[in-house]
């Protein structure tokens, strides 16, 4: 394995720091399905994490396959997951978020792709270069985390809005109600009290 000098690890950190890092934010229609597609090399490593953001019960189904069309990975009504894969041959990997089990509510779902270009780990490989490794690494961790953390607060604040639209709505159908009550017992009162003439 040839030596890596100076220039090849500078264009080798650069090239591992801007791969593979992209966020989404989709709505998939009900009965409907959105796919997306890498293209990979072997031993490369790629992985989707992803989290419902709202609809329905907050759930997705999600695979993700090889060049070859196996599935290399499935999860079945999540609202959140990750999956990771280490490519076993050159070829486009392909994702599906689908919302077919659902006829009527649409799904809001986000999704990061990361990734890391397979590069031979041995001896020759610069303690600087494995920091900015493990630094890339933590960074796409706490990246993540944050997208996680927001969707779940659009979550909770969604869940919030609707049980306080619900209280109101249940405090005006009590006041309506009472209301109506008060009004037949004065009517239904009056009417003990009222003189029956004869003619």
């Amino acid at each position: 394995m040839a030596r890596i000098y100076t220039p090849t690890l500078l264009a080798l950190c650069l090239s591992f720091l801007c791969l593979l890092v992209h966020g989404h934010m989709i709505d998939i229609p009900a009965s409907k399905k959105e796919c997306f597609f890498e293209d990979l090399h072997v031993n490369d490593k790629m992985t989707v994490t992803y989290q419902v953001g709202g609809g329905g019960h907050l759930d997705i189904d999600f695979w993700l396959t090889g060049p070859n069309g196996l599935a290399m990975g499935k999860h079945i009504k999540q609202s959140t997951g990750s999956l990771s894969i280490t490519a076993e041959q050159d070829g486009r990997h392909e994702y599906c978020f689908s919302n077919q089990m659902s006829t009527v509510v649409d799904k809001i779902v986000s999704f990061n792709v990361h990734g890391v270009i397979f590069v031979d780990d041995d001896d020759t490989v610069a303690p600087i270069e494995r920091e900015i490794r493990n630094l890339a690494n933590g960074l796409t961790a706490v990246k993540d985390e944050q997208e996680y953390i927001v969707i779940r607060e659009r979550t909770h604040r969604n869940t919030a809005e609707s049980t306080n639209s619900r209280v109101k709505w249940w405090s005006v159908f009590q006041a309506i109600v009472l209301f109506l009550v008060v009004a037949w017992q004065v009517y239904y009162l009056k009417s003990f009290f009222e003189v029956k003439r004869a003619f």
